[in-house]
């Protein structure tokens, strides 16, 4: 089932997205970060689709969202600044719409990523960060010390930035995994697939029991 929903930051910006809630039990939640505004980003690209697709058939409630200024969302683009508030709101909003012992993954895919990635709510159980490009992001330090589990999934063939480079940043951070995707460029045609079995791994690696 998919719902419409609006979310509304911290500074009062309304932004849309949409829940989409397994038929059976829900062992699980995942917010979606979409990739970057400002070069054809939103919430129905293709990572996010296809995540957004899959997972409610695995037990994962997914909520995806635009950020500020992208189609329904109100606002403007922020540079990221105000895109983290987004994240933290996107956050509060599935928080609220699970039971308390369910985990919330927070995901994302190239600046959302970063987005996700730069924010550290006390619900979040673990983070999944696709092609990362690590040139948005915000307290990195943060993050890397933090110890609740990290899963990048970094494509072999990234045009944006060669995942060599960001392993050797992601080197040392707390409890964080890097799986590199065969053949995979940065859009990871013909490779969503892939990023769904990570994603449904990582939810089995965080959920209790």
């Amino acid at each position: 089932m998919i719902d419409s929903l609006r979310v509304r930051s911290a500074d009062g910006v309304a932004l849309e997205g949409e829940l989409a809630v397994p038929d059976g039990a829900v062992h699980a939640g995942m917010v979606l970060c979409h990739p970057h505004p400002q070069y054809g980003g939103s919430m129905r690209t293709i990572v996010i689709e296809a995540l957004f697709a899959a997972l409610p058939a695995r037990g994962v409630a997914c909520l995806r969202f635009n950020f500020r200024g992208v189609e329904g969302s109100a606002g403007t683009f922020d540079g990221g600044t105000g895109e983290r508030l987004d994240t933290e709101a996107a956050v509060a909003a599935l928080d609220g719409r699970l039971a308390p012992a369910v985990p919330l993954v927070l995901a994302g895919w190239s600046f959302g990523a970063d987005m996700a990635l730069s924010v550290r709510p006390a619900r979040v159980a673990g983070w999944y960060a696709i092609a990362p490009p690590l040139r948005f992001a915000h307290d990195l330090g943060g993050t890397a010390a933090d110890p609740r589990p990290k899963l990048l999934a970094l494509a072999e063939r990234d045009e944006v930035r060669p995942p060599a480079e960001v392993a050797a940043i992601a080197r040392g951070w707390a409890d964080t995994e890097i799986e590199i995707i065969p053949g995979a460029s940065h859009f990871f045609a013909g490779r969503t697939d892939r990023l769904v079995e990570l994603a449904s791994a990582f939810v089995d690696r965080v959920s209790p029991g």
